[in-house]
């Protein structure tokens, strides 16, 4: 059969991995947005879906506010060991409140994390290895690749840390995972940067602590200076199947333009891994990542990926007792600014607007294909100046269009706001009686992202902004783009009631 990557579209990065019998879990970085950590379930490695997430509740990771898409959460890693899941991961705060690598643990990973135990390693990137009934960690600091022993119920070391690899010589050596396969210790690791340089290399030694011999064809998997739709191929973990076969899960960006932009973020791709007979593992195509895989040796015969038979669509009337995984906030869940009301969703504004860099009214859905079409349907009538409820395509607070409803001079209308760095152009288009339901619409391709409101089944369109100014090369860093939902109100903390009935996202 054939599969297509990315095998989990949409800001998706550092993908790891663990098999636990039939099932495959797997974790990504999230960064400053909240919940953060998503966890997904399969058991055929194609088809995914998201089961919670590491870092679920108030207060138990803080996440820097400010310098979007470079805070929060960095790389983790899942591993599982005697009866228990260990998510081991970096919190980048700058110095900050929580700052460091930790450790959460749970017996149920659907069912809820620990409280992070921090651990006393520098550097980010860590990995757990298990052996014995012992925990050894990887990390990455001052570029080299170094171990050494954990307690993982308190996070001291137990021993000083040896560097044990520093790569083949590409920048910035990282995310290390290390196995034990085939009466080897393999090491895997990243180089040459998380743009389009990306590449995967790998050593190997006898003994876990070295020396470590690098893999005579390094580097083992890159798409770099090829002309493969898929770039900045990197950031690998290995898994073995229930049938002896090997995986191996990385990330990779799918560029829009000429010169090279992508506004997807880094996306979550598979390929075969199998080991010659001198024991170095091939990854892909002989090292390279293909969009289009074709084998017979996925661990469930003759399924189907449901993203190649059926076009994804997202449909949320707000019903249920919690919000949809798929949905995160800034940072952290403002009190009491959103609130289930049974059906819908009420949205109660605060005075930080979109543009705001600090927590914010705003909740969003990650976009997940190049083609789509997302909705609101909401009931909003603006009585006060200057507040609005909007839709908007959102790299970060610099870097967004957006469509509200909003009242401004006194007058009930539309605004729409293209912000590109400093560069900020807002257009008001007045219109009267928002009684009852409107719908705000946000269409978007490789060229434009378009903007419009249907209001008794009249569709209008007010707007555009280019798709490559929302992209990482533009404005952004390790994110990608959401769509999404929010709210402003005016100085005096005045604001009209809105209930949100219904999102939608269609792929295209």
């Amino acid at each position: 059969m054939k599969y297509q990557n990315p095998i989990i579209t949409g800001f998706y990065p550092d993908p790891s991995i663990v098999r636990v019998e039939d099932d495959y879990y797997l974790v990504n970085s999230s960064f400053e947005y909240f919940p953060g950590i998503p966890i997904f379930h399969s058991r055929d490695l194609i088809n995914w879906k998201q089961i919670g997430h590491g870092i679920s509740r108030e207060g138990q990771l803080p996440l820097r506010v400010g310098f979007p898409g470079e805070t929060g959460t960095f790389a983790p890693t899942i591993r599982y060991h005697e009866g228990i899941f260990y998510i081991i991961c970096t919190n980048v705060t700058y110095g900050g409140i929580g700052d460091g690598n930790f450790l959460i643990y749970s017996e149920h990973p659907d069912q809820g994390w620990s409280d992070p135990i921090y651990i006393d390693c520098p550097g980010i990137d860590p990995s757990l290895y298990f052996e014995q009934g012992r925990a050894f960690y990887t990390g990455t600091a001052d570029g080299r690749i170094f171990l050494c022993e954990i307690d993982c119920k308190t996070g001291k070391r137990l021993e000083e840390i040896q560097t044990i690899w520093q790569g083949t010589g590409g920048n910035d050596p990282e995310g290390p995972h290390l196995y034990y396969e085939k009466g080897w210790y393999y090491l895997l690791i990243s180089e040459g940067g998380t743009e389009y340089g990306h590449m995967i290399t790998i050593a190997r030694s006898k003994s876990m602590k070295g020396p470590y011999e690098s893999c005579p064809f390094n580097p083992v998997l890159t798409n770099r200076s090829t002309s493969k739709p898929i770039k900045a191929v990197g950031h690998a973990d290995l898994v073995c199947d229930q049938n002896g076969k090997y995986w191996s899960v990385c990330l990779g960006i799918r560029p829009i333009s000429y010169p090279f932009k992508h506004n997807l973020g880094r996306e979550t791709m598979l390929t075969p891994v199998y080991f010659r007979e001198d024991d170095w593992p091939v990854f892909g195509n002989n090292g390279f990542l293909e969009k289009e895989i074709e084998t017979d040796i996925l661990p469930v015969q003759e399924i189907i990926q449901e993203s190649i038979c059926n076009k994804y669509k997202f449909v949320d009337c707000f019903e249920e007792k919690e919000l949809d995984f798929q949905w995160n906030f800034i940072y952290k869940k403002i009190q009491n600014a959103f609130v289930l009301s049974n059906p819908g969703l009420q949205l109660n504004a605060t005075q930080e607007g979109i543009q705001s860099d600090k927590p914010k009214t705003w909740i969003g859905v990650r976009q997940k294909h190049h083609v789509f079409r997302a909705q609101i349907q909401l009931n909003y009538n603006p009585l006060f100046e200057d507040e609005e409820t909007g839709i908007a395509i959102y790299l970060n607070h610099r870097h967004f269009y957006s469509l509200s409803i909003g009242k401004q001079k006194g007058k009930q209308g539309l605004i729409f706001h293209r912000q590109i760095g400093s560069l900020c152009h807002q257009e008001f288009y007045e219109m009267e009686n928002f009684y009852g339901i409107s719908t705000l619409y946000l269409e978007g391709n490789e060229q434009v992202y378009q903007f419009g409101i249907i209001k008794e089944d009249v569709v209008t369109k007010i707007g555009e902004g280019e798709t490559a100014y929302l992209t990482t090369e533009v404005g952004g860093k390790f994110t990608g783009n959401y769509i999404g939902i929010y709210g402003k109100s005016n100085q005096k903390n005045e604001y009209s009631n809105c209930l949100l009935h219904k999102f939608s996202y269609q792929e295209l």
